[in-house]
């Protein structure tokens, strides 16, 4: 890869999933971090998905890898080396020029033991430090709200994320599996608080669980854009609401079919010429390089080899995406 290949741009990265298992490894003994295993490459394995690995659904995936990779990167120092490094290695491994990334600082500060904003700010500086290396590179921090967490706990994270947003946060998000005390109409004013602040808006729907939220989410939230969303393909007027609201899709192929939302290649494949076919816009995302061993450009080889999409149809992605981003490019 060099300066001379195609630019690539991703949206849809979780930094719990982005960061070398290398530097997850250092970072944890940095710390004195107490791993289940001693050897580096069995750590390897457990943090990443790759050959027939998959896992039977989302809570798994939270359960068995987002946990060791959160308490990992939880401290200031951590979230640091993380963000530096997976901007860095973005553009080195596939031309990343533009680059989104996403996490939840509380899940990040110990339960309260760590201070957010040192979290928040040392993640941005990681940030800052990466672009200043890599001059070609636009990269922003979205800040994620999580399903299991309280209205005012998700409240303190809009409003550190309207703080920032000067400092290079450019956007909030929902996350995480469904919880029986979670409602996305009493986060509603929280999205709009956000959006009137000039921060972008996307959320996590329609990847798993209820169709009718994702209903809710483009009449009344009216993101910029949503996070996977491959559970309309199977509700025509769910597709027309996103063709018609201009909504863009963030789409994991391989994520997708790592954590069984969609059963093979051949779903996905259904799954994404319906999009085209109803004029749902889309683009193309890894959701996590490292635990999926993948990236942007892998992505794009994947769904050509497999006859999903055309070079031309994957071109007309990677344009949406830079057009897409809420990083401020002028």
């Amino acid at each position: 890869m060099n300066a001379l290949s195609p630019k690539k741009a991703e949206l849809h990265t979780h930094l719990g999933a982005a960061v070398d298992p290398v530097v997850l490894w250092t970072i944890a003994h940095q710390q004195g971090i107490r791993l289940p295993v001693r050897n580096y490459w069995d750590f390897q394995k457990m943090i990443t998905m790759s050959g027939d690995k998959k896992n039977e659904s989302l809570h798994a995936m939270d359960k068995d890898f987002f946990h060791w990779t959160e308490l990992i990167q939880s401290s200031p120092e951590a979230l640091e080396m993380s963000v530096h490094s997976v901007i860095g290695g973005g553009y080195r491994k596939c031309n990343l020029t533009l680059q989104e990334l996403r996490f939840n600082p509380m899940l990040r500060n110990r339960a309260g033991e760590r201070d957010l904003d040192h979290i928040i700010l040392a993640a941005l500086w990681g940030m800052r430090r990466a672009v200043l290396e890599y001059p070609e590179v636009k990269a922003g921090v979205i800040l994620m709200m999580d399903r299991r967490f309280s209205l005012t706990q998700n409240e303190i994270i809009v409003e550190k994320a309207i703080r920032y947003m000067n400092d290079g946060i450019i956007g909030v998000d929902v996350a995480g599996p469904d919880h029986p005390t979670f409602s996305m109409e009493a986060h509603a004013p929280l999205f709009e608080r956000a959006r009137n602040a000039g921060l972008g808006i996307t959320v996590h729907t329609g990847e798993v669980g209820n169709i009718d939220e994702m209903e809710y989410v483009i009449k009344n939230i009216k993101p910029d854009r949503i996070g996977h969303g491959v559970m309309a393909a199977a509700h025509p007027h769910l597709l027309e609401l996103l063709r018609s609201s201009g909504i863009t899709l963030e789409v994991c192929p391989t994520s997708n079919l790592r954590n069984s939302v969609l059963p093979d290649v051949e779903t996905l494949k259904r799954t994404l010429r319906t999009f085209i076919d109803s004029g749902v816009a889309f683009t193309i995302n890894t959701d996590g390089p490292e635990m999926y061993q993948t990236n942007v450009l892998n992505e794009e080889m994947f769904l050509q080899s497999e006859g999903i999409l055309s070079e031309a149809e994957v071109a007309t992605c990677t344009e949406r995406a830079f057009n897409a981003s809420f990083i401020k490019t002028s």
